[in-house]
């Protein structure tokens, strides 16, 4: 059994063929995309967060509007990108979100993707201190954020406040219990995912890896989750933590499909590329008819390592087509894989 949720980047853009013109249509296209999928049976909702992009960018008001607007589905980030945030902020928005969905957020965080702009945190009033990266910057604000939503007080109450305070230094407010471990980090490489287990941290994998050993890409995925595992275990923690995978997976069932998805699954191959300077690999792209797709999910060893998949959707088609290849996965294919 997988828990199998959506994640969407949110573009909106203009143009002939897109269904979603402007960020208005992001927005509460989002929202009807999640009610759709929990409607399905789909077990989450997530969304990228992108800044200077015509994107989704600050993700709590649509996360509170989603959770206002469902009951059972979890809602979550992939990811908010920790350089551009205040962690005391993101705490006090991300508790309210929280609260609202009835504790059903799951909060990706990382060191974010490559960027619209040029250093574009500086424009958010956040600069790297002497000797300190960008990523040193965001893993900063990770540590920050942990530990105010766990109710750690730090504030000095003000001897003569509007509002009588409890006592001891004060925590940010509202708290939303449990949410610390409803927090997953993004983890680009297998070092990174070693050091997401340190931190008590779910691990989220998304659809490339920041290096290449010149393995299969699920392989090498399946290598970081083991290696997360591993070192999850050798921290002693009591509870087991979760792992996503994230997929571009278009089972082909009507000729709309095949229209749309039928070319890209004939170039079923990894990509290699640069990002950052770096090298990194790219997973493939799924779509087939659904016994096919079935075959060949059958041999991938990251889907079958994680608990939780993501399928990445193209939101600029629309929320019918979408909640569509939502329905047609967890139909004809799910099923046969033992996923549900």
């Amino acid at each position: 059994m997988k828990n199998i949720g959506f994640l969407s980047f949110g573009h909106w853009s203009d143009v002939p063929g897109s269904l979603v013109r402007s960020g208005a249509d992001a927005l509460l296209q989002s929202i009807d995309l999640a009610v759709a999928a929990e409607e399905l049976g789909a077990d989450g909702a997530y969304f990228r967060v992108h800044h200077f992009a015509r994107q989704l960018g600050t993700p709590f008001p649509l996360l509170a509007a989603i959770g206002a607007r469902t009951s059972r589905i979890e809602i979550g980030t992939g990811v908010i990108d920790m350089r551009y945030e205040n962690p005391l902020a993101l705490a006090e928005q991300a508790g309210a979100a929280d609260l609202i969905a009835g504790g059903r957020l799951q909060l990706g965080i990382s060191r974010g993707s490559p960027e619209q702009v040029i250093d574009g945190y500086k424009y958010f009033g956040y600069v790297p201190g002497d000797g300190q990266s960008d990523a040193d910057m965001a893993r900063q604000h990770a540590g920050v954020f942990l530990k105010v939503i766990d109710g750690e007080g730090f504030a000095q109450p003000n001897p003569n406040p509007m509002f009588a305070n409890p006592g001891g230094l004060l925590p940010i407010e509202p708290q939303s219990p449990g949410l610390g471990e409803r927090i997953w980090w993004g983890a680009g490489s297998r070092a990174t995912a070693e050091w997401t287990a340190r931190q008590g941290l779910n691990l989220m994998s998304s659809t490339l890896l920041t290096e290449d050993t010149g393995i299969p890409f699920h392989q090498l995925q399946a290598e970081q989750i083991d290696r997360f595992r591993t070192e999850w275990n050798a921290q002693g923690f009591e509870r087991e933590p979760r792992v996503s995978v994230s997929r571009s997976i278009f089972p082909i069932v009507t000729e709309e499909d095949n229209r749309y998805f039928g070319l890209r699954g004939q170039a079923c191959k990894d990509q290699v590329g640069v990002i950052d300077g770096a090298t990194a690999r790219f997973g493939r792209t799924y779509a087939a008819e659904p016994d096919d797709l079935i075959e060949q999910l059958r041999e991938d060893e990251a889907i079958a390592a994680a608990d939780t998949l993501l399928l990445t959707v193209r939101n600029q088609l629309g929320v019918d087509y979408n909640a569509h290849v939502i329905e047609s996965l967890l139909t004809h294919v799910a099923p046969a894989l033992g996923w549900r």
